[in-house]
C-alpha cells in the first residue's frame, strides 16, 4: 500500500468532513434537513445540481466508452448538454414555483397534491419506484469507488466501499442538504480543475493527434462521429443522444436541487454557470478517452481505469493520490444527493403511508437520518456483483428514473388534462418497460434501441390515454394547498 496515496486520501476526506461541519446548522425539521428550507444561492444550486449528475461515470465510464468504441460515443455528451439545458429552461422555474405553492419537498408529495390524489397511491408508487431505481444508481458510484481504492491501495474491494461510504454518510448525517450542497460545490470545482489538468499533461507525453489516429486505425477504433455512413447509423446516434438528454426530466437527485434556490429569478444565473461547467468537464472526459488511445499503445487491462492509470503514470504518488480524489469527488457528489433524496422519500412519503400516523417534525427528522443509513446499506448490497460495469449500471438506472418520472414531471407542469389514474399508469408503464425492454429488444429487433426511448414513450402515452379514458371517474375537487 502506497503511503502517499493514503495521506492524500485522508487529507481529502478530512476536508470533506470539515466542510460538512462548517456548513452544519441547527435543524429543527425534515424540511431543513432535506431541502435547506429553500435558501441556497445560484452558485450552490448550479454546481450542486451538475456535480450530483456527474458520478464516477465521468472519469471512468465515458472515457472508457470513447477509448474502446470511438468518437461516436460523444453523442452521449451532446445529448446530456442539450437535455440539461432544456431541464434548466423548462423544468427548473416552474417546478420551483409549483412545489413552493403546494408546500412540497419531494416529487412524490408534489404529484399527489397536484393531481388531487386522496388515495395515497401516487405517493406510494412513485416513492417505491424512486427508491428502487435511485438506489441502483447509487450502487454505480460505489462500484467506481471500490475499483479505485482497490487499484490504488490493493485493499479489498468491499473494504474500500465501506470506508468511502462511511465518509459520505457521515457528512450527510451531520449537515443534511446544506452540507451536501457545499461539499458538492467544492467537489464540482475540484474535479473541474483535475479533469482539465490530466489530459493537458498527458497530451505532452504522446506524439500528437497523428499518433492517436494511427493507433486508432490499427485497433479499428472509429473517429467518425457516426458509427456507419448510412441512415441507420444516423438514427442510432440520434436515439442515443435523445435517450440520455430526456432522462434529465426525471432525475430526482438533480431536479430537487432546483427546488432549493432562494428565488426563482436566480435560476437563470444557475443555468449558465451549470451548463458551462458541464460542457467543459464532458469535453475533457472525451479528451481523456482519445488521448488514452495513444497513451496506452499496448492497451489497458481495465478500460474503466484509464484516467486512474494515466494519473499514476504522470504524477508523483502524493499528487496522484490527491488528483484521483477527483474520481471520489464525482462519485460522492452524486451519492450524497441520491442518498438524501431516497431518505427524504422514505421519511416524507413511505413512512407516513405505511404506518398511517402523524409524526412530529423532530421525529420525522430522526427518520430522515435513519433512512440515510438504511439506503446506504441497501445500495452496498447491490454492489456485491463486482462484475457489473459502471456504464451498464448508470444506463439502466438513468433509463428507469427518466422513464418513470420524466413524462409525469412534464405533464404535471404543463398539462391540465391529466389525472391521478394516468399518472399511476405512466409511472408503472415507464418503469416496467425499462425492466423488460432488454429482453424484448433482443427477441424482436436486430437494432439495439436504448431503453429510455420505449420507456419514456409508453409512459407519456399511458398518462394521456388513461387520463382521457378515466376523466369521468375523477371527482373534481380542489386539493387543499398548505401554506
Amino acid at each position: 500500500m502506497n503511503g502517499y496515496y493514503v495521506i492524500a486520501f485522508l487529507l481529502y476526506f478530512i476536508i470533506l468532513l470539515a466542510i460538512g461541519l462548517l456548513s452544519h446548522r441547527k435543524q429543527n425539521s425534515s424540511a431543513d434537513f432535506i431541502m435547506g428550507d429553500r435558501s441556497l444561492n445560484f452558485w450552490l444550486v448550479a454546481l450542486s445540481a451538475h456535480a450530483s449528475d456527474m458520478s464516477a461515470w465521468l472519469f471512468m465510464g465515458l472515457p472508457a466508452a470513447v477509448f474502446l468504441l470511438g468518437m461516436h460515443q460523444t453523442w452521449i455528451a451532446i445529448g446530456l448538454v442539450i437535455g440539461m439545458f432544456l431541464n434548466w429552461h423548462f423544468i427548473a422555474p416552474k417546478l420551483r414555483s409549483e412545489t413552493e405553492k403546494y408546500n412540497c419537498y419531494t416529487l412524490s408529495s408534489y404529484f399527489e397534491k397536484r393531481l388531487n390524489d386522496y388515495s395515497g397511491l401516487i405517493r406510494l408508487i412513485s416513492a417505491i419506484m424512486l427508491v428502487l431505481f435511485l438506489t441502483h444508481y447509487l450502487s454505480a458510484g460505489m462500484i467506481g469507488m471500490g475499483n479505485l481504492l482497490e487499484s490504488l491501495f490493493g485493499i479489498n474491494y468491499y473494504v474500500g466501499l465501506t470506508i468511502a461510504l462511511c465518509v459520505v454518510v457521515a457528512y450527510t448525517l451531520v449537515g443534511g442538504f446544506v452540507a451536501v450542497a457545499w461539499t458538492d460545490l467544492f467537489q464540482g470545482l475540484f474535479l473541474l480543475v483535475m479533469i482539465i489538468l490530466v489530459p493537458v499533461l498527458a497530451w505532452q507525453k504522446i506524439g500528437g493527434f497523428s499518433e492517436i489516429m494511427a493507433i486508432a486505425q490499427e485497433n479499428e477504433i472509429s473517429f467518425s462521429i457516426l458509427p456507419q455512413a448510412d441512415l441507420l447509423g444516423v438514427l442510432s446516434m440520434i436515439l442515443l443522444a435523445v435517450s440520455w438528454g430526456i432522462g434529465y426530466f426525471g432525475m430526482p437527485h438533480v431536479i430537487t436541487k432546483f427546488m432549493s434556490i432562494d428565488r426563482v429569478s436566480e435560476l437563470k444565473k444557475s443555468k449558465w454557470v451549470g451548463i458551462t461547467w458541464q460542457i467543459i468537464v464532458l469535453a475533457a472526459a472525451i479528451g481523456v478517452g482519445l488521448i488514452g488511445i495513444a497513451f496506452f499503445k499496448e492497451g489497458i487491462e481495465n478500460p474503466q481505469l484509464i484516467f486512474v492509470d494515466m494519473v499514476k503514470s504522470i504524477f508523483h504518488p502524493f499528487f496522484a493520490g490527491f488528483i484521483l480524489c477527483a474520481v471520489l469527488a464525482a462519485s460522492m457528489s452524486t451519492m450524497d444527493s441520491q442518498i438524501l433524496v431516497c431518505a427524504s422519500v422514505i421519511s416524507e412519503d413511505l413512512y407516513p403511508r405505511i404506518f398511517k400516523k402523524e409524526i412530529t417534525a423532530l421525529a420525522k427528522l430522526r427518520i430522515s437520518r435513519l433512512s440515510v443509513i438504511l439506503v446506504s446499506l441497501l445500495a452496498m448490497c447491490l454492489c456485491l456483483n463486482k462484475s457489473k460495469t459502471i456504464m451498464d449500471t448508470v444506463t439502466y438506472s438513468w433509463a428507469g428514473l427518466g422513464s418513470t418520472f420524466g413524462p409525469l414531471v412534464l405533464c404535471t407542469l404543463y398539462s391540465k388534462h391529466i389525472n391521478r389514474y394516468g399518472a399511476i399508469a405512466g409511472m408503472i408503464g415507464g418503469g416496467t418497460t425499462v425492466m423488460v425492454w432488454p429482453y424484448i429488444n433482443d427477441q424482436l429487433l436486430n437494432v439495439s434501441i436504448p431503453m429510455m426511448i420505449p420507456g419514456f414513450t409508453i409512459s407519456l402515452l399511458s398518462i394521456y390515454v388513461v387520463s382521457f379514458l378515466t376523466q369521468k371517474l375523477v371527482v373534481k375537487e380542489s386539493y387543499p394547498i398548505s401554506t
